[in-house]
């Protein structure tokens, strides 16, 4: 028997008229218009945020969720029917200037549509799960169709979607069978490394992720993981300094000691360090001469859809 998540598997169509009902104050608001939808749902968020509704029988999500999904309509119905594509950025191992790997980034075909506002409007409206989904399985296609057999691909993912590791990642795991793609070749990468406050259950994905022979990466490390017992914790295989650190390193004192710092940390755990969003050559060459392993940004190499870059070379 096949099971779907009801977070990531979930589609909604919305009729023109209806009934809303809000158990919670035992009242139903019928609406002719999906506007006066939109109104009520507006009114009910504004007053509290988790008020749950349900809509018509078949729907039930909060006010809030109900209200955004209606704001941002199309947006919601691009990330039910669509299936998105990766572009992927050069990631260089910097003693050598090879190319180590790629990160994965996600995109719409929609050339009109701002990877940001399909972010922002997945969280809003409670598609968050099936876009994270949806964004592991076009890495995984990506890494099997353009990505060399040895060469890393990074894929982010949310934490906050991942309810119950065993169940929820067991589809992408069969993803990465399906396309015959080696686990070894994929780290999966914490975003929103800050919102965090769940230790043991971050724990517990990572650990499902590495069981399946997979690798582990914290982004944003220092807006959020710097703390030293964190790092032991969580036991990543990589972790990615935070942009805001590799900003002009190369001419801020206070920069070069938390990457000392963090150098030094992970070297004592046996983590792979990476800098990202380096975008002048002084950046590159201050990292290369800290020993910082792996860089990334837009000096090395845009995203694209195709990788073009075989190595790159530091004149």
């Amino acid at each position: 028997m096949k099971t779907t998540c009801i977070h990531c598997g979930v589609t909604m169509q919305y009729e023109s008229k209806g009934q809303l009902n809000v158990p919670s104050i035992g009242q139903a608001f019928i609406y002719r218009s999906k506007e006066e939808l939109e109104g009520v749902a507006k009114s009910l968020a504004e007053h509290s945020d988790e008020i749950q509704v349900h809509l018509n029988g078949k729907h039930q999500m909060t006010a809030s969720e109900l209200h955004y999904r209606l704001k941002y309509e199309e947006v919601v119905t691009l990330i039910q029917s669509e299936r998105f594509i990766s572009h992927l950025q050069p990631i260089i191992n910097v003693a050598s200037g090879e190319i180590y790997g790629y990160e994965s980034l996600l995109r719409s075909n929609s050339r009109t549509l701002n990877p940001g506002l399909l972010f922002k409007a997945a969280s809003l409206t409670g598609f968050h799960s099936m876009l994270d989904q949806k964004a592991r399985r076009a890495a995984i296609e990506a890494k099997s169709k353009y990505v060399p057999r040895g060469v890393k691909s990074f894929i982010n993912f949310l934490p906050s979607t991942i309810y119950n590791p065993e169940f929820c990642l067991s589809h992408t795991f069969q993803i990465v069978e399906d396309f015959g793609v080696d686990p070894n070749d994929l780290v999966f990468e914490v975003v929103e490394t800050e919102k965090i406050e769940d230790i043991d259950h971050l724990k517990k994905v990572l650990n499902v992720y590495k069981r399946e022979g997979m690798r582990v990466a914290l982004d944003d490390v220092g807006s959020g993981f710097a703390d030293p017992e964190l790092l032991t914790l969580l036991n990543p295989d990589y972790v990615k300094i935070d942009r805001s650190y590799i900003d002009h390193c190369d001419e801020s004192p206070d920069k070069q000691a938390f990457l000392r710092k963090i150098i030094h940390l992970a070297r004592e755990r046996g983590i792979t360090v990476l800098g990202e969003g380096i975008e002048r050559k002084e950046e590159l060459e201050y990292c290369r001469s800290i020993g910082i392993d792996l860089a990334q940004g837009y000096f090395i190499g845009k995203p694209m859809e195709r990788p073009l870059i075989p190595s790159f070379t530091f004149d």
